[in-house]
């Protein structure tokens, strides 16, 4: 990977994802696959992704029984994607089985606490705690299962970082100085968050949505 910035590819449309990617390839380190793309396009449109030479982040969040994430994992080898994630939330089973199932090349990272939740949406489902604390458990828990890192906010991967000095830290929900928040809640630079520890950088919308993908990702390279 050979850059921190990932652009989220979000949409179930695999030509425009094809061709944005295509644009911006010179200026970010890869490209998020996640949830949307693959409904859509399913390992197929994964494949043909790869064929653009770029490293491909696979964000499927997997959630679900140890046996199931672990099948689901295998099921996924072949696509070979340099990250993977599974929800930390799932257990410390449920992720050391996933990281057995993985290909050696595949990172496997636990996402801590979505950016689009805050502390009232937390209490909302029973957790208690800001999610500050939330991701600093869930952090310990997913290093102590053996993973290869977390996805958490700006707001966090300072204290993800404290805890886990080499752990490779995915910072979603990066918004550049004059950009909207959109739906996230806890957002911060893209050079604060490199400055604070993150190892990527997931960029969506700031470059998918802009006039001009390509400079719209170069203009944000340059700030890092």
């Amino acid at each position: 990977m050979s850059g921190p910035i990932f652009v989220a590819l979000d949409t179930p449309d695999l030509e425009r994802a094809k061709a944005i990617a295509g644009k911006v390839r010179n200026h970010v380190g890869g490209i998020k696959l996640g949830l949307e793309f693959f409904a859509a396009n399913g390992r197929s449109g994964v494949k043909e992704m790869a064929q653009l030479g770029l490293p491909v982040f696979l964000d499927l969040k997997l959630h679900d029984i140890p046996n199931t994430v672990g099948k689901a994992v295998q099921a996924l080898r072949e696509l070979e994607p340099a990250v993977l994630t599974v929800h930390a939330a799932g257990g410390r089973a449920m992720m050391e089985d996933a990281k057995a199932a993985a290909p050696s090349g595949t990172k496997v990272v636990a996402v801590t606490v979505l950016t689009s939740l805050d502390g009232d949406d937390l209490s909302s489902i029973g957790l208690v705690g800001d999610p500050h604390a939330q991701v600093e458990r869930l952090t310990t828990l997913a290093r102590e299962a053996g993973l290869d890192g977390v996805v958490c906010s700006g707001a966090e991967v300072k204290a993800a970082k404290r805890l886990w000095p080499g752990g490779y830290l995915v910072v979603p929900g990066v918004r550049p100085a004059n950009g909207e928040a959109g739906d996230q809640k806890r957002v911060v630079t893209p050079r604060q968050a490199l400055n604070d520890g993150a190892s990527m950088l997931v960029i969506g919308r700031p470059i998918t949505a802009a006039t001009d993908p390509d400079e719209a990702a170069r203009a944000i390279e340059a700030t890092l």
